[in-house]
């Protein structure tokens, strides 16, 4: 016998993986990680035994109901499942699965559309932060199709325009979480920022790499990947966020001088991975360590010197932009908002099944 839960999978941006109502889930965050495990089929490479496609942009979830906030319209739960560890971790939030949020809230019968653009206010559960989507809806119906390409993804679609309030120090409460522009961890030169994501930011040459490699070329430097693991660890413990050793926050990134054009270049590991485009939180979290004077960045980049900037980061399958808007005087940089344009698209739609063993349901 199995359990039946209804779900949606939709694309959201360079993520993928299903869209529950969060009533359709057990309360209970024990039981609940055990049929996301099962549901997504974690402690395979292949996640043969489920509907996670083997890579961590693959297998994370969004649960959604409606929201509890006065400002808001829905929650947005996120975990991320890992691939092979059986683990779900509940820490982080993920901005390109939250491009599907609008969508999936309105296909469920979350938030009734509007005619023409949909304004779904959405609050994220797991960091407090604040997202305003605008949805296509002609005639009160999700458009998918457009003409919007975004790098790492096949293809055109509709764009969704996120804009992110209240992100700096969403996770620490402190947009600075050691009260250090830089850190020196390991004789390694870090500024550790939280910025929609509490992030451990390094420059490619300290770390001995040009970072202009492929993922590919990066996922097995194994050393690199224990070199990055045991500085992430210390930061964790300055940022105030205590032992990270299964959890996938903060994450890490490594920036270079600009190579096609764009203001920054930029890879991001998803812990343990190197992630094969861009986070849309991550992002968020990078643009701002360009434009903080005094981090990591200072010299690598010329400094727009007004707000809003858009800062262009370039990753391994092409550019994100990230329009930030922001106050800077000599004695400080302050976050306001930060906002990009991506896209999304509903795959399927129907019901997912887990043993019962694992749940009984509801």
């Amino acid at each position: 016998m199995q359990t039946s839960i209804p779900y949606f999978l939709f694309r959201g941006g360079s993520s993928r993986g299903p869209y529950f109502d969060r009533a359709d889930l057990p309360a209970d965050q024990d039981a609940l990680s055990k049929v996301l495990i099962s549901a997504l089929g974690s402690g395979h490479p292949l996640n043969i035994d489920g509907i996670g496609g083997g890579n961590a942009v693959t297998t994370k979830v969004a649960m959604l109901s409606r929201s509890e906030h006065e400002w808001a319209d829905v929650d947005y739960f996120f975990a991320q499942v890992s691939v092979l560890d059986n683990l779900v971790d509940y820490k982080p939030t993920c901005g390109n699965i939250m491009t599907a949020v609008g969508p999936a809230a309105i296909e469920m019968g979350l938030v009734k559309p509007a005619d023409d653009l949909t304004e779904v206010k959405i609050y994220a559960v797991n960091t407090g932060a604040r997202i305003v989507a605008r949805v296509q809806t002609p005639n009160g119906v999700v458009n998918y199709d457009g003409d919007v390409a975004i790098d790492g993804v096949p293809g055109t679609a509709s764009p969704v325009e996120l804009n992110f309030v209240d992100v700096a120090g969403s996770s620490t409460g402190h947009f600075l979480p050691t009260g250090n522009a830089r850190d020196t961890i390991d004789g390694i030169d870090v500024t550790c920022m939280d910025v929609a994501m509490p992030m451990v930011i390094a420059t490619a040459e300290s770390l001995g790499i040009s970072g202009y490699e492929s993922r590919e070329q990066l996922d097995n430097n194994r050393e690199l990947f224990t070199r990055i693991e045991s500085i992430r660890l210390k930061a964790a413990l300055l940022m105030g966020m205590g032992d990270c050793c299964k959890s996938v926050t903060p994450k890490f990134g490594v920036i270079a001088p600009a190579a096609a054009g764009g203001t920054l270049c930029t890879r991001y590991f998803m812990p343990w991975t190197t992630h094969p485009t861009m986070a849309v939180t991550g992002s968020q979290c990078l643009s701002a360590c360009a434009l903080t004077p005094g981090t990591v960045a200072d010299g690598l980049l010329d400094k727009p010197t007004h707000s809003p900037a858009t800062v262009c980061l370039e990753h391994p399958m092409g550019q994100m932009d990230v329009i930030v808007d922001y106050h800077l005087t000599e004695a400080q940089f302050t976050h306001r908002s930060a906002g990009v344009v991506r896209t999304a698209r509903k795959i399927a739609r129907g019901e997912l099944f887990v043993p019962t063993a694992v749940w009984r349901g509801l």
